[in-house]
């Protein structure tokens, strides 16, 4: 396993929407174990595959964000989110948007059908953080970011402050 570099916006390849995945051999294995290993290290409760510069239909999330809680790490290949209920705003991070929160417009519950690590399809119902992070990293494998739910002016105004960041990060390297 490997800790991998985070893409952080404005790159552009956060806006490559993912391939579906059909091998779910070694190299995806890897992947999987990579992205899991990238995620707890950061930290954060979810991580797409495009976040890391592979353009594929993947995601993975673990919502047990207490230190003493088990770790629920699951893995979500070619998922489709196929029924949306309610309305909720919840305060997001974002591991490719380092140091911005902001309010976000989702829908309350879900249902998505999706692949594991190992190819088996499953189906899952979700509310609360699940159902808040399913949508936020689905949006990754969509090339849709965080920002795109913002109002002009707030997007205008992150798009700023990372764009100057990563301007002040390249001149220092």
């Amino acid at each position: 396993m490997a800790i991998r570099p985070i893409l952080h916006y404005p790159d552009k390849r956060l806006r490559t929407p993912g391939k579906p995945i059909e091998d779910f051999g070694p190299e995806f294995q890897k992947l999987v174990d990579d992205m899991a290993e990238t995620m707890y290290a950061a930290p954060g409760v979810g991580l797409a595959a495009p976040q890391l510069g592979e353009s594929l239909r993947l995601f993975i999330i673990d919502i047990a964000t207490e230190e003493e809680a088990a770790s629920d790490l699951r893995v979500f290949a070619n998922p489709e989110i196929f029924e949306l209920e309610g309305e909720v705003l919840y305060e997001e991070g974002c591991l490719s948007f380092p140091g911005i929160r902001e309010d976000v417009v989702r829908a309350e519950r879900v249902r998505v059908r999706a692949q594991d690590r190992h190819g088996e399809r499953f189906e899952l119902q979700a509310d609360e953080l699940l159902a808040i992070a399913l949508q936020h990293e689905n949006d990754h494998l969509d090339g849709k970011l965080m920002i795109d739910h913002l109002s002009l002016l707030k997007r205008r105004l992150v798009h700023r402050n990372l764009t100057r960041r990563a301007a002040e990060g390249a001149v220092a390297e």
